[in-house]
């Protein structure tokens, strides 16, 4: 699928409205999300899984090539991409891009034959490996401008647990009851990390942790079975996915405390948006009707109106009965982190 613009005005209610033209007609001082551009890593049949936008619009991920193989890439904000980004340390055909701040430092993760992942920064052609001390599982999910970032370890004892790295002082920290923690971004001023947990029954829930280190969970859109928190601004404007009963995912906007906006990219029944700039540029994917998974580039208009949390749903659904479009771990949750 070659790049193509679009420019697809939604209304930012929480439902999207039936297409009309190039554009859905736009409520007067609302605000909206638009789809600017669609994305695939040059190749055949690469499955394209955007990850986080810095302010130069350029933007880091994985794709998976036709034999199963998992690079990193950046997408450049004139439109091209890098060559694919493997680990020299990758054993095993799995190196993922994870986060790029504005000086295109990229964050990641490589994979091991003992089954472990651990981190790694690149920047200027130069790899560095990184793991939590004492881990033998390491993710790094995000970096920011000053070079912080945030990620997930394991210990050996197996317990998983979030990371974020500040001035080179690492904090661990667990959502409180957790099985998992995970920590996929760090704004600039510290003041916001967002990410999602794994509760004792398997559900995943999105959580933030504010300027003085309180978590705040669960972070659970209505009708939500399942939530994931991927990306932050210095706005405060936070990006992420959640999925339904009937198996459907869903793009999702949050501003804290409590306020939702769902974002479905039309005619998918799997959206996830994965990262946000400070200027209100989003990427993230989506899933066509054959499977495959596509970028995408969106930009925010204005703000769109988030509606608070309405009851929480949980108690009535069988999250069994949940088959996200993608059921592999590595997509959707468990110890491997989502992407």
């Amino acid at each position: 699928m070659k790049p193509k613009q679009i420019f697809i005005s939604i209304l930012a209610v929480l439902f999207v409205f039936p297409l009309m033209g190039t554009f859905a007609q736009q409520a007067a001082n609302s605000g909206s999300i638009e789809v600017i551009t669609t994305f695939d890593y040059p190749g055949t049949g690469n499955q394209t899984l955007p990850q986080k936008i810095n302010e130069r619009g350029d933007v880091v991920g994985a794709f998976i090539d036709s034999n199963g193989v998992t690079s990193g890439f950046v997408r450049f904000s004139d439109g091209s991409f890098s060559a694919p980004i493997v680990e020299p340390n990758d054993t095993v055909g799995f190196t993922e891009g994870r986060g790029i701040n504005n000086s295109r430092t990229v964050a990641g993760d490589y994979g091991t034959s003992d089954g472990n992942l651990h981190g790694f920064f690149l920047s200027g052609g130069t790899f560095t490996e990184y793991d939590v001390p004492g881990a033998v599982f390491t993710a790094v999910l995000g970096i920011n401008n000053p070079a912080d970032f945030a990620g997930t370890f394991v210990d050996a004892s197996g317990i998983q647990q979030a990371f974020v790295s500040v001035g080179g002082t690492v904090t661990l920290f667990s959502v409180p009851g957790a099985a998992a923690t995970l920590a996929y971004d760090i704004s600039d001023s510290k003041r916001l990390v967002v990410g999602y947990y794994i509760d004792g029954s398997g559900i995943l829930h999105g959580y933030y942790r504010d300027a003085s280190g309180a978590l705040h969970f669960p972070i659970d859109p209505t009708d939500s079975v399942g939530t994931i928190l991927f990306g932050d601004n210095n706005r405060n404007w936070v990006v992420g996915r959640y999925a339904d009963a009937s198996g459907v995912t869903h793009g999702l906007f949050f501003v804290p405390p409590n306020n939702f906006f769902t974002f479905d990219f039309p005619g998918s029944t799997f959206t996830s948006l994965n990262g946000i700039s400070s200027q209100g540029n989003i990427t993230g994917r989506y899933v066509d009707a054959s499977g495959i998974a596509h970028g995408f580039l969106a930009r925010v208009r204005g703000t769109p109106p988030t509606t608070p949390a309405g009851p929480q749903m949980k108690a009535n659904v069988s999250p069994s009965k949940v088959a996200p479009l993608n059921p592999s771990p590595s997509a959707w949750g468990g110890a491997m982190p989502a992407r």
